[in-house]
């Protein structure tokens, strides 16, 4: 019984780590939350990597537990939940795409302040570029069908608490070493990695508002086939 216990609880985080850290993929962000943090001094960027790597906790964990009831009570469906968000995504890749990889900061200009580095950290390097519409509907999809009984639901939330701690712990270390990265890639290699990581994250965008519209359109299409399937 122990064993099989311990089995399903491994299981669970397993597939909450194997589904929610490829679709944040953290590495690939690195080179993107270091361009965008380029006026902040090492120690500044080190507590926004905590500040977003809390902030992702909390997003993913809030998504897993009761990001489904929400939206029912909102009358709000994960489709247009990612037609919203994919729009998102897209502004801020266009915006790095074409912007500079590293905005020059002049010595006149006013140091980062505790609230901007704290808004900064929710918006826009939590959400939506760690914790995008993509992570948030793999976690409202993890969390739609809880178990039944008092010991199952117990045991599936403690295994998401943990599936998303590790996935977490990936995004800190991945943004606060990001210089480490950056600096064996080079100027150069930056840059491209930048831009590379901006286009690439504009067709995610697109492919999420994809996603949500096709949805959309297969209900309103069939009806009868989207009625039957559970909120």
């Amino acid at each position: 019984m122990l064993l099989e216990r311990i089995h399903y609880f491994a299981g669970i985080v397993f597939i909450a780590v194997a589904a929610l850290l490829p679709i944040i993929d953290p590495f690939a962000g690195a080179p993107i939350y270091l361009a965008m943090t380029s006026e902040l001094t090492t120690t500044e960027r080190a507590r926004m990597a905590k500040l977003v790597a809390l902030n992702s906790f909390a997003l993913l964990l809030a998504s897993i537990l009761i990001g489904a009831y929400v939206l029912d009570f909102f009358g709000v469906s994960v489709p247009a939940v990612q037609v919203a968000g994919g729009i998102v995504v897209c502004a801020l890749a266009w915006s790095l795409l074409n912007g500079p990889t590293t905005p020059a900061v002049s010595a006149s200009d006013k140091r980062p302040t505790h609230d901007s580095i704290t808004q900064r950290a929710f918006y826009p390097l939590t959400m939506p570029l760690t914790v995008g519409p993509g992570s948030i509907s793999v976690a409202i999809t993890l969390g739609a069908n809880p178990p039944r009984g008092l010991r199952a639901l117990l045991t599936t939330t403690l295994a998401h608490v943990v599936g998303v701690l590790i996935t977490v712990l990936a995004i800190y270390l991945c943004y606060r070493y990001a210089d480490r990265l950056v600096r064996r890639l080079g100027t150069t290699g930056t840059n491209i990695m930048i831009r590379l990581t901006a286009f690439i994250l504009l067709a995610i965008g697109t492919q999420i508002i994809w996603n949500g519209a096709r949805t959309m359109l297969a209900g309103v299409l069939h009806p009868s086939a989207t009625a039957a399937q559970p909120r």
